[in-house]
């Protein structure tokens, strides 16, 4: 399979890349890690007029903490930038274990964050542990700047709010916040690189034995990333149990709407959001770790 000709940009600036955009149109995409643009390219199921490359750009890249704002990871940060990053491992363990779970070690090295929740697609790992978390993006273009909660980014499969005119997904920030314990965990069909079957994300706020605050991101089983929050609110207030988790696991799949496809039947997926939910439950709950 070969790549279809294509004209080829390499901007200096986010400004110029931002222009390029608005200059080529719709024929144009952004070249990032590569991962899925290429592939599809070679598949013939995108064909490209132009491509606009970003790997030039040195601002959208590195994982930085900042006091005011919280972790701040950069748009071309690798999903491997994410599972070695020490600013991670201090403050979002679980971020990394996210990132460490996804495809394989060569794809993590040339993947980007930006590009994977860009390309939206409803079995990614890392959206539902960054939606639990809070997460924020920023979105540029040449002539403004907006701030998107994460959960709001996603509208249907392939698909999110970003403007393909002109606008750049530059940044994610995971906000600082008083959560003590968060796990993200999935079922793949096999044991490394496998597309999730379903994944569910926890992030909890214990106060001693009672659960202060619950967030629950499910992915693989609803058209995007979608929170469980008739299942949050069932923990919130309460001193946590194996009832308990069992009560939020079926409320969770509540919140479910799977699809049946070659990975799995929508009533196998619903069992395992209610497995998982547990598990992520009481990971998060008893080991503490955020």
């Amino acid at each position: 399979m070969y790549l279809p000709d294509f004209d080829y940009y390499a901007p200096g600036s986010l400004e110029e890349a931002c222009g390029l955009l608005r200059t080529l149109g719709p024929g144009a995409k952004v070249l990032a890690g590569g991962t899925d643009l290429l592939v599809k390219m070679k598949h013939g199921l995108v064909v490209p007029e132009a491509v606009v490359s970003l790997k030039a750009l040195h601002e959208l890249k590195g994982i930085t903490y900042d006091p005011d704002r919280g972790v701040v990871i950069a748009a071309l940060a690798t999903h491997n930038d994410l599972v070695d990053s020490p600013v991670l491992h201090k403050r979002f363990l679980s971020v990394s274990e996210a990132a460490h779970q996804m495809a394989n070690n060569q794809i993590r090295n040339r993947g980007t964050v930006g590009g994977n929740l860009v390309n939206a697609i409803p079995s990614a790992d890392l959206p539902p542990i960054l939606i639990a978390l809070g997460a924020q993006i920023t979105l540029v273009s040449r002539a403004s700047s907006r701030t998107v909660p994460l959960e709001s980014f996603f509208t249907g499969p392939s698909c999110c709010v970003i403007d393909p005119v002109d606008e750049i997904l530059t940044e994610i920030v995971i906000p600082n916040q008083p959560t003590t314990g968060s796990t993200y965990i999935k079922f793949g069909l096999r044991r490394s690189g496998a597309l999730s079957v379903a994944g569910v994300a926890v992030a909890v706020t214990m106060a001693g034995d009672v659960i202060e605050d619950a967030r629950i991101s499910m992915g693989a089983v609803y058209p995007v990333p979608v929170r469980a929050e008739d299942a949050e609110k069932a923990l919130i207030g309460k001193t946590w149990s194996e009832a308990l988790l069992e009560e939020a696991g079926e409320a969770a799949a509540c919140c479910a709407l799977p699809i049946s496809d070659i990975r799995g039947s929508s009533e196998y997926r619903l069992d395992l959001v209610r497995v998982l939910t547990r598990r992520a439950l009481r990971r998060a709950i008893t080991e503490g770790h955020v």
